[in-house]
């Protein structure tokens, strides 16, 4: 059993890394603060996200800059409506060896790298989505009947583009479902819109500084996965995905996710928002999950994981409103345990 020492110390390196990558992007990214947390815990707890918002907001270039930041390998796909499998994933390429003779070499398609931003991943068909999100599931690729693994830490960041939906397709919910968390990128603010126009028309910043690699993500991977989780709290987390069910509501049922929703959250968005829960406490310098840290992963975790009826979309109630709905009624004890 680890000593109180040991905790301890974990928890402070573990803040500090958090605290410096943070005050790092702060240097080239205007805003963003809590959505460049989200990504981070994505990171740690080994998930993937899906980022919306219209396009100029600077996805790639916080993408790019966390990668040199935490000393990863950075690639960008842009995907199109004529983007096939292998041009994400590699092919085998018909080459000479050293002896003359005509022999397949697997050439490594961008998928091959620690962050993948894959740029509206909407706009390319379904076989070549399935081909990235298979990746994203297994970790490796398979061509030619040959298993290619891909780099751990792994981690895919997809965009799409809210507004502009016409020639889409939009991802099918199982495979939505397979994203750790689906963040919101905001507009910016008036003083944000004035310091993105001061730091971008001006001499370029210096090189970013590596904060954290690959093998300390890792290592923070496990300390995450070791944080306690109370029970009480473990059960507050099960009941509030509970009642994104209108089917599984007992008693103090939330009316609205009854009203609206055709389809709650999957397993998947219980682990989610346990594992976040457990990355913001360690993030955050304390021993153990709270009632609060469950409530902030909430969003991120969920809201790409209720399917909505057709009532919802033609009075305009969105997952993040039932969500808001579902907190305020579950309350953080049960009633049998009172």
């Amino acid at each position: 059993m680890e000593s109180v020492a040991e905790i301890e110390r974990r928890m402070q390196s573990a803040r500090r890394s958090f605290d410096e990558v943070k005050a790092e992007m702060a240097r080239i990214i205007v805003g963003h603060e809590d959505l460049i947390e989200d990504i981070f815990i994505a990171l740690v707890c080994g998930g993937h996200c899906l980022l919306e918002g219209v396009p100029g907001l600077g996805k790639t270039l916080l993408v790019r800059s966390l990668g040199e930041i935490l000393s990863l390998s950075f690639s960008r796909i842009q995907f199109t409506p004529d983007l096939m499998p292998a041009d994400i994933t590699g092919t085998n390429m018909l080459t000479d060896d050293p002896s003359g003779r005509k022999v397949f070499e697997f050439q490594r398609g961008p998928v091959f790298a620690h962050i993948v931003l894959a740029d509206e991943i909407n706009r390319a068909t379904p076989k070549t989505q399935s081909a990235l999100l298979e990746a994203m599931q297994e970790q490796n690729v398979t061509v030619g009947g040959k298993l290619h693994r891909l780099e751990n830490p792994f981690m895919v960041l997809a965009t799409q583009n809210p507004i502009e939906m016409e020639g889409t397709y939009p991802l099918p919910e199982a495979q939505v479902d397979r994203f750790f968390f689906k963040l919101v990128l905001e507009f910016p603010t008036h003083a944000e819109l004035s310091r993105i126009a001061e730091l971008t028309t001006a001499a370029p910043l210096g090189p970013l500084r590596e904060i954290v690699d690959g093998s300390a993500i890792l290592q923070m991977r496990q300390w995450v996965r070791d944080v306690p989780l109370a029970e009480v709290v473990k059960d507050y987390a099960v009941r509030i995905v509970l009642s994104t069910h209108p089917q599984k509501q007992q008693g103090n049922g939330a009316a609205m996710a009854q009203k609206f929703v055709l389809y709650g959250s999957s397993p998947r968005g219980l682990q989610s928002l346990i594992l976040a829960a457990k990355a913001r406490a360690l993030f955050a310098g304390r021993p153990n999950v709270s009632f609060e840290d469950i409530r902030a992963m909430l969003l991120p975790s969920l809201r790409h994981r209720l399917i909505l009826n057709l009532e919802a979309d033609a009075e305009g109630i969105g997952a993040e409103r039932i969500l808001q709905e579902i907190v305020a009624q579950v309350p953080e004890i049960a009633a049998k345990s009172q």
